[in-house]
């Protein structure tokens, strides 16, 4: 029987389908309908991904079209599964964006893999608030575990292990990452000190715009990031960086922070880490480095330029939910000494007090980020590493990497097109010669098509269109028929 004839679960019915005075309603699937659906379900996105390909890539709806297609009000009965998965393909997926289509270029991939959707399933299912040790044990150690797998898996300082002074806890995303280093770093010049408006941090200009944003949650304010220019190649000034920071010093100010990137969102564009550390250390900033997008592809020996400079760094993050196979939301944050960030973001109330944490022996998570509650998120990443092995995830991110390298081989060899910066890892990033108008007017034709989705950045105030290369199911055919399409599209438009 359906939701709609069964009405509460197991629940008796009375006085006109009312449940009897102190009922608790048990709302929902009973667990035989619970196996019976979730098999159905399971199925739907199995068949999902078999059929994505066949979807315009990017939402075709208007603003307002998906709320205009629902109820006005919650419903007061149940309903069954079966008519909320109508709705699912009758409202919901016209509404979606594919990002698992082989055809997706834009932004850099958010990309998945059946099983890191069995482990977030199973986390889930588990229903676990890994906030402390104690709260579930297996939820702290194996995230500490599988950080540490990745240490080595990629090649990482040992000074991010667990078992040193630093560490590593898996944020949601890079941005989360960056504000905790910020407010690590803001409390170590003097937890409590009379330091505001003196503080000033320091980023490119093609660093990530979340870095903005922290410096304004952290109370930094926006007025107190410095934006540092970039050498043609995009990569941070460095002599300007130790001008800017060296006339700070002379106005009184204390530099306490500075975001290298490894890989910019713009460009991929990689920052020289090394030489800005020497600058950090000369005047004793914290020095983070994001390595989002990039940062996974240190799991091949051969791009482990990525790396460079990590050692000297105090923080660096990196997100296995852009090019390591495993869903939103899910990145790694790793710190050389812990206690700089236990002693920002450490709050203790008498309700969390445990014996365990009480001996000094046990991670508490929840002193490693701002919300206090956290979600089993090291399920899936295990999930993931066990069911590809290293092999195969090197030969994902090397099959990306050969693609992309072959699509700037192809626009290098036609003469309407330039490369606009040099191709990096998986992304290129490209222009047709005739100028900005027929670029933008390109851009959205071919996305408006279906057939593929990219988005754009500018490159020496150039409009500038980047196409990643990320994921699962993306050969070279998917590659070659969209630059096809892109070059089919100018030839009309020019």
């Amino acid at each position: 029987m359906g939701a709609e004839g069964r009405g509460l679960e197991g629940g008796e019915q009375g006085n006109g389908g009312h449940p009897p005075a102190g009922h608790v309603a048990r709302a929902g699937l009973a667990p035989d309908e619970f196996r019976r659906h979730g098999h159905a379900l399971i199925d739907w996105i199995a068949d999902y991904y078999a059929r994505v390909e066949d979807y315009p890539v990017r939402s075709q709806v208007k603003p307002g079209e998906i709320r205009s297609m629902l109820p006005a009000s919650a419903p007061e009965a149940p309903e069954s599964f079966e008519s909320i998965m109508r709705d699912l393909e009758r409202i919901i997926m016209p509404g979606i964006t594919h990002w698992q289509s082989p055809n997706f270029y834009a932004f850099f991939p958010a990309n998945t893999s059946f099983p890191s959707i069995l482990g977030e399933l199973a986390s889930a299912g588990l229903g676990v608030q890994g906030m402390s040790w104690s709260t579930s044990p297996a939820c702290t150690e194996l995230e500490s575990h599988v950080l540490d797998w990745l240490v080595e898996l990629l090649d990482l300082p040992a000074g991010f292990r667990s078992t040193t002074a630093g560490g590593g806890v898996i944020q949601d995303t890079a941005s989360s990452a960056t504000l905790c280093a910020m407010l690590a770093a803001r409390d170590r010049v003097g937890r409590g000190d009379n330091t505001s408006g003196r503080l000033v941090a320091y980023a490119s200009q093609d660093a990530h715009s979340s870095v903005v944003k922290a410096a304004g949650v952290a109370g930094i304010g926006r007025d107190g990031l410095r934006t540092v220019t970039c050498l043609p190649d995009r990569s941070m000034d460095v002599f300007e960086l130790r001008q800017v920071v060296e006339a700070d010093v002379n106005a009184g100010l204390r530099p306490f922070f500075v975001c290298s990137t490894s890989g910019t969102t713009s460009t991929m564009a990689f920052d020289p880490v090394p030489e800005i550390a020497t600058v950090c250390k000369e005047h004793d900033m914290w020095l983070h480095v994001d390595g989002a997008m990039a940062g996974s592809a240190a799991v091949c020996p051969e791009f482990r330029f990525v790396n460079a400079g990590l050692e000297a760094a105090d923080s660096y993050c990196f997100n296995p939910h852009k090019w390591l196979l495993t869903n939103f939301d899910c990145d790694c944050f790793y710190v050389k000494n812990r206690n700089h960030l236990l002693n920002s973001l450490s709050i203790l109330p008498e309700y969390l007090r445990t014996p365990a944490t009480k001996s000094g022996d046990v991670i508490d998570y929840r002193d490693w980020q701002i919300p206090l509650g956290r979600r089993f998120r090291a399920l899936k990443l295990w999930f993931t590493l066990r069911s590809y092995g290293a092999e195969a995830l090197r030969a994902h991110i090397r099959g990306h990497v050969e693609i992309a390298d072959t699509l700037a081989g192809w626009i290098e060899e036609d003469p309407a097109f330039e490369l606009a910066a040099p191709r990096h890892l998986n992304l290129v990033c490209f222009r047709h010669r005739g100028g900005d108008s027929i670029n933008e007017r390109a851009l959205n034709a071919a996305n408006d098509s279906g057939a593929v989705y990219l988005t754009h950045t500018r490159v020496d105030d150039r409009f500038t269109l980047r196409l990643c290369v990320g994921q699962r199911t993306t050969t070279l055919r998917h590659v070659r028929a969209a630059w096809d399409l892109l070059r089919a599209v100018f030839s009309d438009l020019a």
